[in-house]
């Protein structure tokens, strides 16, 4: 697979929800839905591409939602990403924060427990800092990318920190 198409896929992805969510009251999953028949209409993903980059995206929105006390809050983000937000290049950061916000309250409705999100080798991600959990090795993205092995000991699972 070509991680470029994948990574330009998650960005337009994140981008189509913005636009769903913001113009109407869908929920996440609903904006998700629309927002892969959109991409699936564009015709250059399979169907198996679009569910696992939509799946990325899923697991960031809500990772990021249950993690973050105040959307609005920089120093909240900076610590979420554990970088200063004003590193971030090339990415919808008003788009992901509203996206998230949004999502924080249906979870918060839902009353869901916040549970550890298992990163692999291969997954797209947005920003953030990632620890190896084999080694304890940080790597950091300042863009959407796509996780490596561990460059210290090949592990291929990690945590957001």
């Amino acid at each position: 697979m070509d991680k470029n198409k994948l990574i330009n896929a998650y960005t337009n992805l994140m981008e189509h929800i913005y636009e769903a969510m913001d113009d109407t009251l869908h929920s996440f999953a609903d904006a998700l839905e629309i927002s892969k028949d959109k991409i699936r209409k564009v015709g250059n993903l399979s169907n198996e591409e679009l569910d696992k980059v939509s799946g990325f995206v899923k697991r960031d929105v809500e990772h990021a939602a249950q993690g973050l006390s105040d959307a609005e809050n920089s120093r909240s983000l900076s610590d979420w990403f554990k970088f200063d937000v004003e590193l971030l290049e090339n990415f919808a950061l008003d788009a992901f924060l509203s996206i998230a916000d949004k999502t924080r309250i249906e979870l918060a409705k839902l009353q869901q427990l916040a549970e550890t999100h298992t990163y692999h080798s291969g997954d797209i991600t947005i920003p953030g800092t990632f620890i190896c959990d084999d080694c304890g090795k940080e790597i950091a993205f300042k863009t959407p990318s796509q996780i490596p092995e561990c460059p210290v000991c090949q592990g291929k699972t990690f945590i957001r920190i």
